[in-house]
């Protein structure tokens, strides 16, 4: 049996770990970080995108969300599919204090560090999907490094920080929010960056290094405010491990951590004086679904950080077979290696993962077992937790390489290594040329709405200005036919006449307000020819 000498012994790789590795390892190592890079960067026009990106724009606009949901398009104007995104640029005579003052006002609940860099990225290189994208695209790349240096830190091993980079690489939940206009690419990146900040800190306990982490969970917060829970990790770890017995070590580090949280007052000033504003869009988390409903949930997401092959969120699709044995060996593969960490690595080591691991979840499952809700259903909230995962099979997968006895159990776990990274890249090439994936399922229904537009001649796609349909209707228009023409309502009116040049007049995700006057009148008749879970279609006739 492996024992405590696991880590001791793995010490002596931190100079010398790539060398100890052999060339066919290094080789692969080498092509795992070609592949990734590649993907990241193939396709990223072709998913579709979706709300939340259309509302990155929305947030870097410099507009008011009066000026850009009720005035952006043009009332009654036919709109070509062309000419659609210019409505969607951002005010040229706008900068980012302005995106900053829009986020402060409207929409305080998202800090506003990722929205700032991506409107200076917008301003040099342009709007389109792939510029956006482009730049979470280029910050995933920095999770390498990252990912790299915290394993130094918490392992004093090169080796265990090589297969992290491969794992992380390959994974198929950082390439899908690595080619997303979202802020969860820097999210990962900080989550990395400050965690070996912080075992930095306490190893060379000097100013400099509780300054850089201040610094960093500063950051970090900035990118999102899930990243408390960082800082609270953070601080069990340190309670946990060092205890008052190193006063100076805790007393670092709560003086670091009080004057992170200080920079973020003035953020916190703007999401107390609009707090009916955030919990207004914070709605949605406190809907109802059963327990067991979620615990699957659970299970399908943390299989996903490996193996991915189903595009939705339905269910039934994951009742087959094959999706129950990804399941199933996930859920042994994380229970063991929990088991494994904590019996074989040192104590302060099992005791950073385990925190990594289990505050971020705990802090919104919690919450959904006891009071009800899905805070815990979106698995980009849980990037913490999955980062300690990937942490955690690492040294799993390092030490069973290298300090397996027998011989054939050594070859038995570098063959479970390679399944696992080939699962990851096997995942990658199916969700690469997808047009969508279940990260963007609000948006999914669009594709089916604008083929049955497209097979039609002549065709005319009424949409009312409000945010929703404005939302999607940009989401949509990057798979619409240039013979497409669009003509914006105002929300809630019957539209005064229809076009006599168009043979297909169609309206999309009518409010209830349209809904009703359009079934009283007497000039129009309906057919429903998409009836979604979140968008209709529906076919205008004289």
């Amino acid at each position: 049996m492996v024992g405590k000498t696991t880590h001791s012994n793995l010490l002596n790789a931190n100079v010398t770990g790539w060398q100890l590795a052999p060339k066919s390892w290094r080789f692969l190592l080498i092509i795992i970080l070609v592949i990734s890079i590649f993907f990241r960067f193939t396709n990223l026009e072709r998913k579709v995108f979706w709300f939340d990106e259309t509302a990155s724009i929305f947030k870097i606009s410099g507009y008011t969300s009066e000026v850009w949901w009720d005035n952006k398009l043009p009332n009654n104007q036919l709109i070509s599919v062309e000419n659609l995104p210019k409505y969607y640029l951002p005010n040229p005579e706008s900068n980012v204090i302005d995106t900053i003052k829009f986020l402060a006002q409207e929409d305080s609940k998202h800090v506003p560090l990722y929205f700032v860099i991506l409107r200076l990225w917008v301003d040099w290189f342009g709007n389109s999907v792939v510029v956006m994208r482009s730049l979470s695209a280029v910050i995933s790349l920095l999770t390498f490094p990252c990912i790299y240096w915290l394993c130094l830190e918490l392992f004093q091993s090169s080796l265990i920080g090589w297969i992290g980079v491969a794992l992380i690489a390959v994974s198929p939940f950082h390439l899908l929010y690595a080619q997303e206009a979202r802020m969860y690419s820097l999210q990962m990146v900080m989550i990395l960056l400050s965690s070996a900040i912080f075992l930095r800190a306490i190893r060379i306990n000097n100013k400099l290094n509780w300054g850089l982490y201040a610094s960093s969970l500063s950051l970090s917060i900035y990118t999102h405010t899930l990243c408390f829970y960082l800082a609270i990790a953070h601080g069990i770890y340190v309670f946990a491990a060092y205890g008052i017995r190193q006063s100076k070590v805790l007393i670092n580090y709560l003086v670091a951590t009080l004057i992170a949280l200080c920079t973020f007052v003035p953020w916190l000033f703007f999401i107390i004086t609009h707090a009916e504003k955030v919990a207004g869009s914070m709605d949605w988390a406190t809907q109802p679904m059963p327990l067991f409903v979620l615990m699957r949930h659970w299970a399908i997401d943390l299989s996903r950080i490996f193996i991915d092959f189903y595009p939705s969120n339905n269910l039934s699709e994951f009742s087959n077979s094959l999706s129950i044995f990804c399941m199933t060996i996930t859920f042994i593969l994380v229970g063991y290696l929990i088991y494994y960490i904590c019996l074989h690595a040192p104590r302060k080591t099992w005791i950073f993962i385990l925190s990594l691991i289990g505050i971020p979840f705990l802090s919104l499952a919690l919450p959904d077992i006891l009071l009800g809700g899905i805070r815990s259903y979106n698995s980009r909230y849980l990037i913490a937790s999955y980062l300690g995962i990937h942490l955690a099979v690492a040294y799993l997968m390092t030490t069973k390489i290298i300090l397996s006895s027998p011989m054939w159990r050594q070859k038995l776990w570098q063959i479970v290594t390679l399944t696992l990274i080939g699962c990851g890249i096997s995942s990658c090439i199916i969700i690469s040329p997808a047009e969508t994936w279940w990260n963007k399922y609000y948006a999914s229904e669009n594709l089916p709405v604008a083929k049955i537009v497209n097979q039609s001649e002549q065709p005319l796609l009424l949409i009312e200005n409000y945010w929703w349909s404005e939302g999607n209707l940009y989401s949509m228009s990057h798979f619409l036919k240039p013979k497409v023409k669009i003509q914006a309502l105002t929300e809630g009116k019957m539209i005064s006449k229809i076009p006599d040049n168009f043979h297909n007049v169609f309206l999309f995700n009518p409010s209830e307000t349209l809904q009703k006057n359009i079934k009283k009148s007497q000039n129009y008749q309906i057919k429903p020819v998409y009836n979604g879970k979140r968008f209709l279609l529906w076919k205008l006739e004289k």
